[in-house]
């Protein structure tokens, strides 16, 4: 298989769904950065970094973000229950990839665009096959973007409650989770509080 063909089997998720509680309930997916909606910078960004498909899970204003936000070929998620927290969008994102031909999942934050298409093609090039667990690093410690592989789907799905995410599984899953530094090339902040908009352009 071409090299192209296995990237084509590896889908971008970006979790967009965030009611921004700490800004002041402002959804993350429409803060401005660079003149545009945040979760279209995410989106371009897993596209750069070499995801030609990308899936995006929607939950607060996602009537607004539809609106404002420009995401031509995106496969759009809604997330009904996104006040649940991250585990909720995951759950949303992976059932969405069903049937779509994926064997894997690279997942990113629409709230950390210090992480840009050199991490995520780093950790794109760690994909083998569908059981291959990858996630970025920065200084060793495990961040994002994260690559999930379809055989590893289903247990992170069960598992994802709250905010931890897929955090549980990969717990229990350490010794077989390639970590991909990255801290080279990108910076790992999360825009949560009014003191981290700072970070945006």
């Amino acid at each position: 298989m071409t090299e192209h063909g296995d990237r084509d089997e590896v889908v971008g998720l970006v979790l967009a769904a965030g009611g921004g509680r700490r800004l002041g309930g402002r959804p993350k997916a429409l803060l401005p950065h660079r003149g545009r909606p945040l979760v279209e910078h995410a989106v371009g960004v897993l596209r750069a970094g070499g995801c030609a498909r990308v899936h995006v899970v929607l939950g607060a204003g996602a009537d607004a973000v539809r609106e404002r936000a420009s995401l031509p070929g995106c496969v759009l998620v809604d997330n009904p229950g996104w006040e649940e927290g991250m585990g909720s969008s995951l759950r949303a994102g992976l059932g969405s990839l069903a049937g779509s031909g994926a064997r894997a999942a690279l997942v990113s934050l629409v709230d950390q665009p210090g992480i840009g298409p050199e991490a995520v093609a780093r950790v794109l090039a760690a994909y083998a096959s569908p059981s291959t667990l990858a996630a970025a690093a920065y200084a060793g410690e495990r961040g994002h973007p994260v690559l999930f592989g379809a055989a590893h789907w289903a247990g992170i799905t069960a598992s994802a409650t709250g905010d931890r995410g897929a955090r549980a599984y990969l717990k229990a899953h350490a010794g077989a989770v390639a970590l991909v530094e990255c801290g080279d090339v990108a910076r790992a902040y999360d825009i949560d509080t009014e003191a981290d908009l700072v970070h945006l352009e």
